[in-house]
């Protein structure tokens, strides 16, 4: 193919098995690869090359030229494979490290093309894995990763770099999928002051600009461009196939039958969206405007223990403190919040000392069983403390209200101002927003600090491991010295739910701290609390 084609490369089978471990099933490829020389594809990136041998992953991630060879693979495409570059560099010599994944030279092999994927401190040490691949008689591409934010001299001398070696074609990628068409147009540009090879661009959905992305950088000279089916990728997806073949036939003035794609979408690849939910919303959004690495908001949406507060406070967290590296260890800490350590000013002794205390969840049982909890309130006079907004009691039966979480205050301001009781929150560290929009109200300061594992009753503050509002009121409780407390409304979840396993080691740290208080669950729970029916008391 010449550097002036345009050149239509379809990788979701690479990229789409992020989500499922590469392990597509027979039938589906087999469809699929119809669809894709129907649909006027001229590479097919079947997977990856990789090193990695920890824990299972599908065929695909590893797409070797024995696996390749069994498939009905289409005479019309090239076959095209990816190599991460970090699998490769920091490990002496290049060649020691790609000849096991590529054993055959290419006239002896399936595989026409090699794509190496690279963040820009890899950049110049991975080129070096050219030389190697072009003497096998591979072509090579190189995927150049995380590059909006780079500046003009930056970009201008990755370019420099890479008109040193024998490349094919040079991408660049949006990973972040925050870039505009006029950014893209500009890296274009910069990318072309010393590079003059064939130039690719692979996008991703976030802000819903991949396809106008991709567009603008073929009106701008780029020649080659990514698209998956149904934009199947790692967090918000990419460019779709299915509009990007509308667009390429009607380029080439050559019409392509998309029949087969789209029942390949409707058959299998719409299901598979539905089951793993990749595409853009409102949470990859943010995160493409902020330049924080998806992968936060697809691990966030695939585990329940995430609320949609606790997206939007991790989302605020990176966009502060940085989040274009995805760590695990920053997703934990970012979601908890709370990492300065500052004490409260408010006692829970002076309300709670020696008293039952009632805490209201937001379970359906607080519903179900209103009437029995209202009379045991009015008949025993325990002092009743509500999670958040929780409203399916009366308002005159609450004492108080306790709330912990930034976004979820937040999002309540409007709430907890009409609401009466006085607001048990970690006020000090609170934002400046925040303050504001509650000033007026009858704020009680209990300090909050988050440190994993670990269950501390100050008198005016505690250490959690874990923000969960839940946790904080056991905290207070155990401050308050109250006497026992009473459990409504914390019905629990699914045995399979991830959420099920954190109350449950919640729970069993807090009850194994010196001056945690007694825990009684009053309407039905499933987890591991002991039990009474309000009915019985």
């Amino acid at each position: 193919m010449s550097n002036d084609k345009l050149t239509f490369l379809d990788c979701t089978l690479r990229d789409g098995g992020y989500y499922n471990d590469w392990d597509f099933e027979p039938g589906l490829v087999e469809r699929y690869l119809d669809a894709m020389s129907s649909a006027g594809v001229d590479v097919i990136e079947m997977g990856l090359r990789s090193l990695r041998q920890e824990g299972f992953r599908g065929a695909f991630a590893y797409t070797s030229d024995e696996f390749l060879s069994g498939l009905a693979l289409p005479e019309s495409v090239t076959i095209g494979v990816m190599v991460n570059a970090s699998e490769l560099v920091g490990h002496g010599d290049i060649a020691r490290r790609l000849s096991p994944l590529f054993p055959a030279a290419c006239q002896d092999s399936p595989v026409d093309l090699v794509r190496i994927a690279c963040h820009v401190h890899e950049f110049e040490e991975a080129l070096e894995a050219s030389h190697w691949l072009k003497e096998w008689g591979y072509r090579v591409g190189f995927n150049l990763m995380q590059i909006a934010d780079r500046s003009q001299a930056e970009v201008e001398a990755l370019a420099r770099a890479a008109a040193s070696y024998p490349l094919d074609v040079l991408y660049f990628a949006d990973s972040m999928g925050s870039m505009d068409p006029e950014q893209t147009g500009r890296i274009v540009t910069w990318l072309r002051s010393h590079w003059h090879g064939a130039l690719g661009i692979h996008t991703h959905d976030n802000l819903g600009m991949a396809l106008q992305n991709t567009l603008s950088a073929l009106e701008n000279g780029v020649t080659w461009a990514d698209a998956t089916v149904t934009g199947m990728g790692r967090g918000p997806g990419n460019a779709r196939t299915e509009e990007l073949a509308i667009e390429v036939a009607h380029r080439r003035r050559d019409p392509v039958s998309l029949v087969p794609l789209m029942k390949v979408v409707r058959q299998d690849f719409r299901p598979m969206q539905e089951r793993h939910g990749w595409g853009t919303n409102p949470f990859y959004y943010l995160a493409g405007k902020y330049g924080i690495h998806p992968t936060y908001i697809q691990e966030m949406l695939g585990d329940s223990r995430y609320s949609e507060e606790d997206v939007l406070a991790v989302i605020e967290h990176l966009r502060i403190n940085g989040g274009k590296k995805f760590s695990f260890d920053t997703l934990d800490t970012a979601r908890h919040f709370y990492g300065t350590r500052r004490g409260g000013t408010w006692s829970p002794g002076e309300r709670l000392k020696d008293r039952e205390v009632m805490l209201l969840g937001t379970g359906p049982g607080v519903a179900r069983y209103r009437s029995a909890i209202e009379s045991y309130i009015r008949r025993h006079r325990p002092v009743v403390i509500a999670l958040n907004t929780q409203a399916e009691v009366a308002s005159e039966l609450i004492d108080l209200r306790v709330a912990c979480h930034p976004v979820r205050l937040l999002a309540d301001c409007q709430a907890h101002t009409a609401l009466p009781q006085p607001l048990i929150t970690p006020w000090s560290v609170l934002t400046d927003d925040l303050r504001q929009a509650l000033s007026g109200k009858d704020i009680l300061d209990f300090g909050l600090w988050v440190e994993q594992g670990t269950f501390e009753f100050g008198e005016t503050s505690c250490t959690l491991p874990t923000s969960l509002v839940v946790a904080y009121a056991l905290a207070i409780t155990a401050s308050g010295d109250a006497s026992r407390v009473l459990m409504a409304g914390f019905d629990g979840y699914s045995a399979d739910d991830p959420r099920t396993q954190e109350m449950r080691e919640l729970l069993a740290q807090y009850t194994s701290t010196p001056g945690a208080r007694e825990l009684l669950a009053v309407t039905p729970t499933r987890h591991e609390l002991p039990v009474r029916s309000i009915f019985s008391m």
